[in-house]
């Protein structure tokens, strides 16, 4: 047999035991923060499978190798999940879900167990197969994504958990190649005024009023943003409006709201900030722009303290890594994927953004079935993914040549 049939006769005899590894972390709830238990099984899974080496990071994270060659490379999948939002909107129980020929429902099929699955069992087909030759594979199911993008990796990576050549993301991309996205910033604007009683307004100095002018500013802000021909143009939206005040019958004192903040090529914090605080409304409100801060414990009890900047990054298309997991693709299916991006966010702002890795994006699953009621994947498409992932070292090996 050639290597494509030896791929292919490994995936043949994995796929069900795959789908069945799926479907168990669907029934485990993950959302951000509580990976605990799901962590555990996917230990299970890769000891069943005789990976050379399990951890347990002090985040949260969990890493299985294969191999020992003096080449480390990373393939990440995020294990934690959004919650389910109103159960009416799922037509099945989105922890127990639903599997036919086709497909596999339930949350965190697409966003991202399905990938993290695919990329656990084509680790397997490496070590039959003897395929990580020159490389150390690390398997990462990391933690707290969907909380803040990236500070998983940040964890690894500031700590020396693992130094990666390159990573792989798992995140749903169709079977398409990504090379990229937009950054995004969490930004939080506040005016303050003075209560006074409901009945007498003109005694006090009302902070909604204060606000008012500069969400008109923001709306038109948002329509002179930067562009970018790959990654498109830059956003923004208020996404949330709050208040304090005495009570119903007084002015209020205190008003904020939260900016989503949407980058593209060129633009960063710095300069994101400045156009807000630039505004006139915001000058003459003397209103306060900052950036959040994420400080949510891990189910490890490890306490993060960061701001909420998540850096635009991009690959280029014929970096050998991108070259790599078309051809592998394309080799294995005899059919074109496409280079693209993604339109949401990924572990990829640190990886690439903060710490500049090389990191490349290739997944089954579609982003619009992400933080959606009846979440799905695809069975053919982890099938697929499974056997393109095995093969990405071989074939980045290949364009270095």
């Amino acid at each position: 047999m050639n290597l494509k049939e030896k791929v292919k006769e490994r995936a043949d005899f994995y796929k069900e035991d795959l789908f069945k590894f799926l479907r168990d972390m669907v029934r485990i709830p993950s959302t951000s923060t509580n990976e605990k238990e799901v962590v555990l099984r996917i230990k299970e899974e890769m000891e069943k499978l005789n990976y050379d080496e399990i951890k347990i990071d002090g985040f949260g994270n969990i890493l299985g190798r294969i191999g020992n060659g003096k080449r480390v490379i990373a393939m990440d999948g995020h294990i934690d999940t959004v919650d389910v939002g109103v159960l009416d909107n799922w037509d099945y129980d989105p922890f127990e879900g639903m599997e036919n020929d086709e497909i596999i429902l339930g949350r965190g099929t697409s966003d991202q167990e399905g990938g993290f699955a695919a990329i656990v069992y084509a680790g397997k087909i490496i070590k039959d197969l003897g395929l990580a030759k020159d490389y150390t594979i690390w398997i990462t199911g990391t933690a707290q994504e969907e909380d803040c993008d990236g500070l998983c990796w940040k964890y690894i990576l500031d700590e020396k958990v693992i130094e990666p050549e390159f990573v792989v993301i798992t995140e749903p991309t169709s079977l398409n190649v990504y090379r990229g996205h937009r950054g995004r910033m969490e930004i939080k604007v506040t005016t303050n005024g003075v209560s006074a009683h409901g009945s007498a307004p003109e005694r006090g100095d009302n902070a909604i009023y204060k606000m008012a002018p500069i969400l008109i500013e923001l709306e038109k802000l948002n329509e002179n943003l930067k562009y970018d021909a790959f990654l498109g143009k830059g956003t923004l939206v208020v996404s949330e409006i709050f208040h304090t005040s005495p009570s119903r019958c007084a002015v209020a004192d205190k008003c904020y709201i939260s900016i989503d903040r949407r980058l593209t090529q060129g633009e960063n914090e710095e300069s994101a900030l400045k156009e807000i605080r630039d505004l006139e409304s915001v000058k003459k409100a003397n209103a306060k722009v900052e950036l959040y801060r994420y400080e949510r414990e891990s189910y490890t009890g490890y306490k993060p303290d960061v701001d909420s900047y998540f850096p635009t990054w991009t690959i280029d298309e014929n970096h050998n890594l991108c070259k790599g997991v078309v051809k592998s693709y394309e080799y294995l299916f005899d059919e074109k994927t496409k280079l693209d991006k993604w339109t949401f966010s990924t572990n990829g702002v640190s990886i690439m953004g903060r710490y500049g890795i090389p990191c490349i994006g290739f997944g089954p699953g579609h982003e619009d079935e992400a933080h959606a009621p009846n979440e799905k994947t695809f069975k053919d498409e982890l099938y697929k993914a499974m056997q393109v992932y095995a093969l990405i070292p071989e074939f980045v090996k290949r364009e270095e040549q």
